[in-house]
């Protein structure tokens, strides 16, 4: 997060940010990211909070409707940043992509 938020920042990009592991975050927001990413890729399996799952709730994950359920329970399992450039969204730091907005 701190990169993203440097490199828009350097940029002078302005931005609104979404805790969403603070604040949470609504089914609706996950289903549009989902459509446009797929639901597989906003899960960060490798972070410590899916490591952390049982087998049998990560075997849960089938479609996007347990995925998004899932998510809103662990939101610290969302990969991060999403940011929304109101064209498309960028998943996870790519510097590339913050340079090209």
């Amino acid at each position: 997060m701190q990169k993203a938020f440097k490199a828009l920042d350097d940029k002078g990009i302005t931005y609104t940010f979404h805790d969403y592991k603070k604040l949470g975050i609504d089914a609706e927001t996950l289903k549009q990211w989902s459509s446009q990413l797929g639901y597989e890729k906003l899960i960060n399996k490798s972070g410590l909070t899916w490591k952390k799952l049982d087998d049998t709730t990560k075997a849960s994950v089938k479609d996007e409707a347990s995925a998004i359920a899932l998510m809103m329970q662990y939101t610290s399992m969302i990969k991060r940043p999403v940011i929304d450039t109101g064209k498309g969204l960028i998943l996870g730091f790519d510097e590339a992509a913050i340079n090209s907005l």
